[in-house]
């Protein structure tokens, strides 16, 4: 027929054919003969091995879909002040490979191999926060290649990753790290990524396998799948948020209890008389020996940042000096009283006896023979007595001889008026120590509050 094949052309085209799909065929299947001889054959895979520089797919346009799971094994270091975490992950990835396949029937039933992964095409799955350099994978890993292509790659590794820390609440802080695996160089047209296990299983593999027992422990694993655009490529990547958190009970007891007991003793000192020459030494003992403790404890401190342990110190050190400068001046107060006393403002009296009512209970004051403002300041270091402080009393024969017969009348006076303006001084000190006294309470009973809420939260 014109215009037609030949019949000698029609035979050269199908024998053409029949052997270009005889040799598709024999390149994708393996074969495996005399594996039950002499183990397995290198050359039975050569052709595999050829094909390791290229994505295997048959079809350029279809998307290679890579699966991906880790565990988490331990938690080595958490470092404030360059915002790194350190880890140990096993990272699983698995994709198919249309290139690999056998008949296990003809394999002696053989339905998986181990390959190494040098000769292999593994995906360039990196973890975006962590750097290249310090990522440490050992050499020589093997690959799981199943007789249906299936290929699963696990790999370990000491990942450093950047992780945004709050050390806020230290040592109570709960820390919240990603993961973001992605491809470096396939964009969404050429890879795909797919979860090979379930977050909860993740987590919960991770928790079971933990094998440091250190200062912090594992919360829960979260994951999300974003896509990324860069100009006009998008990537497809798998975000996993790691939640961990501190165990506090190290410097609970190293930081937290020795600073409160330096506290509480230096609330219980009010205790001691104000008139009392030991107290200021006393307290300045306290405050050298705080500020050699939080000397000693610095290096626990995180290095950057304020945390509200920070705070808290700052507050008990302005405690300490605060009392110190109250007790100086309580001294110089009472010193003053006993040699001449100043007279007390019309307001700070008002105010003196509005704060005896409301307080009926002062560390410093002595209730048995003090009844509101009536002391007698007897007992005060320096004070005389009144005979000795006004003078000599005359006696009322010679007060006539000498021709003032109110002398005696008005020194009684002065000296009565003399020790009511002590003792008005003296239940004001009362009263600024029984104040600062409740500061101390209520600034212990708002620090135990706290600690117990953040523990528990």
């Amino acid at each position: 027929m014109e215009g037609g094949w030949p019949a000698g052309g029609r035979l050269l085209l199908c024998l053409t054919a029949s052997l270009l799909l005889q040799g598709r065929g024999n390149t994708f299947t393996i074969n495996c003969s005399g594996f039950d001889q002499h183990g397995v054959n290198p050359a039975a895979f050569q052709a595999l091995f050829d094909r390791k520089a290229f994505r295997p797919v048959i079809n350029y346009s279809i998307p290679t879909q890579v699966n991906i799971s880790f565990t988490l094994s331990a938690i080595l270091e958490v470092d404030a002040q360059l915002q790194l975490l350190t880890s140990f992950l096993w990272i699983n990835m698995m994709w198919d490979n249309p290139f690999i396949s056998w008949n296990p029937e003809e394999c002696v039933n053989i339905n998986k191999l181990t390959i190494s992964a040098e000769n292999l095409w593994i995906p360039d799955i990196v973890i975006s926060e962590s750097s290249m350099t310090v990522d440490k994978t050992p050499p020589g890993l093997t690959a799981y290649v199943s007789s249906e292509g299936r290929v699963r790659y696990d790999k370990p590794g000491r990942v450093t990753s950047i992780c945004n820390l709050d050390i806020f609440y230290f040592p109570f802080d709960q820390q919240n790290c990603t993961f973001t695996f992605s491809s470096f160089l396939h964009t969404v047209d050429s890879m795909t990524l797919g979860m090979d296990k379930e977050v909860w299983e993740i987590t919960d593999t991770s928790r079971d396998v933990i094998q440091t027992q250190g200062e912090w422990e594992l919360l829960g694993i979260n994951m999300a799948t974003p896509k990324i655009s860069v100009g006009s490529h998008t990537y497809d990547q798998i975000i996993f948020y790691v939640a961990i958190r501190r165990r506090p009970r190290l410097y609970v007891i190293n930081l937290l209890v020795p600073s409160s007991f330096l506290v509480a003793i230096d609330a219980l000192s009010f205790y001691l008389p104000a008139e009392n020459e030991n107290r200021a030494p006393f307290k300045i003992t306290l405050l050298l020996g705080y500020n050699v403790f939080l000397l000693m404890m610095n290096d626990l401190l995180p290095a950057s940042g304020t945390p509200l342990i920070s705070v808290y110190f700052a507050l008990c050190l302005s405690l300490m000096v605060l009392s110190l400068l109250e007790t100086i001046f309580i001294s110089y107060l009472l010193h003053l009283a006993t040699t001449q006393p100043p007279p007390m403002p019309r307001w700070l009296h008002s105010l003196l006896l509005h704060g005896t009512r409301a307080m009926k209970c002062c560390p410093t004051v002595s209730q048995k023979g003090t009844k509101g403002l009536d002391l007698t300041p007897a007992h005060l270091p320096g004070l005389k007595e009144p005979v000795e402080l006004v003078g000599k009393v005359p006696d009322p024969r010679e007060a006539e001889l000498c021709g003032c017969p109110g002398s005696t009348t008005a020194g009684q006076e002065d000296e009565t008026q003399k020790q009511h303006l002590v003792g008005l001084w003296v239940q004001f000190s009362h009263m600024m120590d029984s104040l600062l006294f409740r500061l101390y309470l209520l600034f212990m009973a708002t620090f135990v509050i706290t600690v117990i809420v953040l523990w528990n939260t």
